[in-house]
This record gives structure tokens, sequence and C-alpha cells, in this order.
């Protein structure tokens, strides 16, 4: 499977944060600004503009359950979402996996 291959060695072999995304969505702005604003460097797929976006989202829903985007990676493990992004940061977690 393409997708599988694709998204998994952009995982693997990108920057420490890996988002995908959706170029209009409001929730994967919030998710790109908070990262920007903490001066994280990130890899991002707009899977919108992709011609094999809507393969690697559904291989992505696959491998983590999560249908929607944001799907957010640190250090090659999914994290989830811009809300549980967003939780991470309130609560002082997200700055320890950023270390």
């Amino acid at each position: 499977m393409a997708a599988k291959d694709a998204v998994e060695s952009k995982i693997a072999s990108g920057k420490h944060v890996v988002v995908f995304s959706k170029s209009y969505c409001p929730y994967c702005s919030k998710t790109k600004s908070l990262l920007k604003e903490l001066g994280v460097d990130f890899d991002v797929y707009e899977l919108d503009t992709m011609d094999e976006g809507s393969d690697w989202q559904a291989y992505l829903g696959d491998k983590t359950g999560q249908r929607t985007v944001p799907s957010v990676f640190i250090g090659g493990k999914h994290i989830g979402g811009n809300s549980d992004l967003q939780a991470l940061h309130k609560s002082g977690d997200l700055k320890k996996l950023l270390a």
C-alpha cells in the first residue's frame, strides 16, 4: 500500500513533530499556530492539496483510529488532534514531549 509506506516514511524520517492537516481546517490552523508560537520546527502535510491526500487520511484513520485532522505525531508517537495538543500545552506536558 503506497499510502501506508509514504505516511510511515514521513513520520519516521521527518522532523520531531509531524502534522497531517488540511489547509482550510480551523483546528489545523490552531495547531500550526501553537507550534509556531512555541518555536517548534515541524513538518506539515496539507492533505487537501495532495493528489494522494485522501489515501493518506484513510491510512491515518486506520493507523490511529482518528478520522479527523489535524493528526499530530511527536517523536513518532501519535498524540491526537488539536484538542489533545492544546490540553498537553495547558498541562505543561507538551514542553516535556518536545524536549
